[in-house]
């Protein structure tokens, strides 16, 4: 069969495709195809995102695989060409193979996961695995009032890493605001500026189970001394450190080190460095030593474009009464939208339905309503405070005021309540009190619960704010 009649081909596909899906279906998922070539008993076709691709592999494979034997014949092979715009990574496709899903992975995906990096047994530096998602770059990390500050400090020092005075670089913010995609925006951009740079992205979860891991094989000397090779060093998570003095005190080594040598740092937590507790006073000192920038919530016109933005690079289309009735109802966090524009596809296509605002606010009110939100120490660390009208920093402070104590023991009682915590972790947050504190803390409240009714109702009411939010 001659290569030249790909085209002829696929619309023989999509004739018998057409008969076999809805409508709205055909119109979402296949029209937006594109036939490439036929060589080599396999026909190449483009899609137009990773997220589309693996939608037709989920939800429609079979009928593919079904139709290309019977238009083309047995054993034909269907590739994908994933097609990257400029908004993603720039001049990279991928071919993928339907029949053989385990083969459905991008050339640039991070390797090497969780895992602790083997480079940290060699004897000589090695090439060093950056462990960056090369998917979290600048290009996709859409601009708005509320990440402006960060982005424009974030830039600058992927230019110039180590030259400039934001060094360290500490970003900070809610869960789901961007800090972990502007992170490795950095790194990817500084890889791509100075490739010969050893840049290495690592969660200080990872961090703390790798010094714990040298401890155990006596191998300490090389955990410090491959980390203080490191040109660019990206913590994610830094709160995680809280309560670990040992994991602290060698990062403190590391910290001094690298800054000493002009190396970059670049720290994310989801608190200012004011606010964590458990983190010892000398490493919280030198976090505010270069550029402490703040991600907010983002606005209803960022979540605009955001949404915009992720629909374009999935080669989806929304009309624009749906991307505003999102935008509008939900505002916790980008990975909230998205998981929005994934769902209501995902729901379209199984009953096929329409993308339109009767959609949009089911899958939005499940979402928002319905969904069980966990109750975190800063809530509860909040909640009290607006209750009781005192400063945040009061609970943390060593105020032995009536009204500050007995604020700080209900929000012990309540994180004993409302978490998974030990005492000792409930102290360490909570004014970085011992556990036998917060067990007093605890016992006080219930003996007072149990006699004093106007403070039973008080406590009532700060729970019952807590679950609203």
């Amino acid at each position: 069969m001659s290569e030249s009649n790909h085209v002829i081909l696929w619309n023989r596909c999509l004739e018998v495709i057409k008969d076999n899906v809805p409508e709205a279906t055909y119109n979402t998922w296949f029209v937006p195809i594109v036939p490439l070539k036929y060589e080599d008993n396999a026909l190449f076709i483009q899609v137009p995102s990773q997220f589309f691709y693996e939608m037709l592999e989920d939800k429609f494979v079979d009928l593919m695989r079904k139709t290309l034997y019977k238009v083309i014949g047995e054993g034909t092979n269907l590739m994908y060409n994933v097609m990257v715009d400029k908004s993603s990574v720039p001049n990279q496709t991928v071919d993928l193979e339907a029949s053989k899903r385990s083969t459905a992975v991008r050339e640039n995906a991070v390797s090497g996961g969780n895992r602790a990096p083997s480079f940290m047994q060699a004897p000589v530096m090695p090439e060093l695995d950056p462990h960056l998602n090369p998917n979290y770059n600048f290009e996709n990390f859409i601009e708005g009032f509320s990440n402006k500050l960060s982005r424009t400090v974030a830039m600058a020092v992927a230019r110039e890493p180590g030259g400039t005075a934001f060094n360290p670089l500490f970003l900070y913010g809610a869960s789901g605001v961007g800090k972990t995609h502007l992170a490795n925006a950095i790194g990817t951009k500084i890889k791509e500026l100075y490739p010969g740079k050893r840049v290495l992205y690592v969660s200080a979860h990872l961090f703390q189970v790798q010094y714990t891991d040298s401890v155990r094989n006596n191998t300490t000397n090389d955990f410090i001394n491959f980390y203080q090779t490191i040109d660019v060093l990206i913590i994610d998570d830094i709160q995680e450190f809280a309560g670990v003095t040992k994991t602290q005190n060698n990062f403190f080594h590391i910290f001094n080190h690298l800054h000493q040598n002009g190396k970059q740092l670049i720290l994310t937590s989801d608190r200012a460095p004011v606010l964590l507790q458990g983190i010892e006073e000398r490493l919280l000192t030198r976090f505010k030593w270069g550029m402490v920038a703040e991600l907010e919530k983002p606005t209803v016109e960022l979540r605009k474009d955001i949404l915009r933005n992720k629909v374009h690079r999935d080669g989806l289309k929304f009309p624009p009464e749906v991307i505003d009735y999102i935008a509008e109802n939900v505002n916790e966090s980008v990975r909230d939208l998205e998981g929005i524009v994934i769902a209501i596809m995902a729901r379209s296509t199984i009953f096929n339905k329409d993308i339109d605002l009767d959609l949009a606010h089911h899958i939005v009110h499940g979402v928002v309503n319905k969904e069980t939100r966990v109750v975190t120490v800063d809530d509860i660390l909040r909640t009290v405070c607006a209750h009781f009208g005192l400063d945040l920093a009061a609970i943390h402070a060593k105020s032995r005021k009536r009204e500050v104590v007995q604020a700080r023991q209900v929000a012990m009682y309540l994180a004993q309540r409302k978490t998974d915590f030990s005492t000792a972790k409930i102290g360490k947050l909570i004014g970085n009190r011992d556990h036998a504190t917060v067990i007093h803390a605890c016992k006080t409240v219930k003996n007072q619960l149990e006699v004093d009714k106007t403070f039973k109702q008080e406590v009532k009411e700060i729970e019952a704010s807590l679950g609203k939010k």
